[in-house]
């Protein structure tokens, strides 16, 4: 249960991030601050959809797609960014689901590529639908890239710490308790 009130805290708390807090200058890479948290919530959903399964992780999901919607409109977010946030959590997620679910590796491995792919889309679609000259226009199409990658390599690499932390065996023994 610990893991499900996480995760729907850490989405909920990566859109306040998002739209209050300014992007991080990280060399080239523009990153939004939410974005640290949602390396996290793949972490965490792989963690709920263990201990529930994959069904209800996708009653989970709409929960949590919703309370975000929620406090995206409460927080005065433009509809691009809503609407670009959304989608892009609803497609990350679904892929993440699924790869996970399908993946016929250790837990660790599996948290580590469904959350690489789960990331990549993630920062992909909202990216270009909520922050380009497409959605909100925050960004110049010239940024686009560099705001996308920033996004990819901050979850990849939480994915990857989190994959190697999982992997040790008394963290491990601790989730399946």
């Amino acid at each position: 249960m610990i893991y499900l009130i996480f995760y729907l805290v850490a989405i909920v708390a990566a859109n306040v991030m998002t739209a209050s807090i300014p992007p991080v200058n990280l060399g080239l890479f523009i990153v939004p601050t939410g974005t640290f948290l949602i390396g996290l919530t793949f972490i965490l959903r792989d963690l709920v959809q263990e201990y529930w399964g994959r069904k209800k992780t996708y009653l989970f999901i709409l929960i949590a797609l919703v309370l975000s919607g929620v406090f995206s409109v409460l927080n005065g977010d433009s509809l691009a960014v809503t609407y670009a946030s959304a989608l892009a959590f609803a497609i990350s997620e679904t892929s993440d689901t699924e790869i996970y679910s399908r993946l016929k590796l250790p837990f660790a491995l599996r948290v580590m590529w469904s959350g690489l792919v789960g990331g990549i889309f993630d920062s992909a679609v909202f990216v270009i639908l909520g922050l380009s000259p497409i959605g909100a226009g925050f960004l110049p199409w010239e940024a686009v890239p560099l705001a996308i990658l920033g996004q990819v390599v901050v979850k990849s690499v939480l994915q990857l710490l989190g994959a190697a932390v999982l992997s040790i065996p008394p963290v491990r023994k601790i989730l399946q308790q």
